[in-house]
């Protein structure tokens, strides 16, 4: 594929991790975001690149199949198996976000499948936010545990101790996903609090704070 095919492809990504650092979802070097660029192809982030020096030719193009590099000057994220297996399982999906958001992020820590009650986020989301086993950073065993959990009808999935795996069938779709997990983390950590006698403010001031 020649670079003139992908740059679209590759400017989204970059575009999109701006916009996922600028709301606390993305720090450093920490997540990484795909998109499906052409024919059995996909850009992905590179690895351990701050993304606000990030330019759109430091975006690597993959082969789906193989994880082959077909552009890019720079190793792809060692996550770029985890948005592999989401692009093949999942033909109706375009773009994948893996962020470290706050609140999603302790909600991940807890293991627990979250409900999705929200009319407009049950549209997005699906009806639930699945919980994946634990399992190492940029490891095959990461990429099976999700694989094992991955659903046509979700679209997001809480790593354990991790993060926060989204997909949509546009980077739009994918990055509003992201947006209104966090929301319904919120709501979710907020409840449990109260429930055991706590000040359910404390997620108020938190989600108050990315807004």
């Amino acid at each position: 594929m020649s670079p003139s095919a992908d740059a679209p492809a590759r400017r989204q990504v970059r575009n999109a991790c701006v916009r996922l650092a600028d709301r606390g979802f993305l720090a450093a070097t920490g997540g990484n975001v795909s998109l499906r660029a052409g024919d059995g192809v996909f850009a992905v982030t590179p690895s351990g690149l701050d993304y606000y020096s990030m330019s759109e030719e430091d975006v690597c193009v993959l082969r789906l199949d193989t994880l082959e590099v077909v552009e890019g000057r720079l190793p792809p994220s060692v996550e770029s198996g985890l948005h592999a297996a989401v692009l093949r399982s999942r033909p109706d999906v375009a773009a994948v976000v893996h962020t470290h958001q706050p609140l999603v992020s302790a909600v991940a820590l807890l293991h627990q499948r979250v409900p999705v009650l929200d009319a407009t986020a049950r549209r997005v989301l699906g009806g639930s936010i699945e919980p994946v086993a634990y399992a190492p950073s940029g490891t095959a065993l990461l990429v099976r545990a999700l694989r094992r959990r991955l659903r046509s009808d979700v679209n997001a999935y809480t790593l354990r101790n991790h993060g926060l795996v989204c997909c949509g069938a546009t980077m739009a779709e994918a990055l509003e996903a992201a947006e209104l997990a966090e929301r319904t983390a919120a709501r979710f950590l907020s409840e449990a609090i109260a429930r055991n006698g706590g000040d359910r403010e404390i997620v108020s001031f938190a989600l108050a704070a990315l807004s």
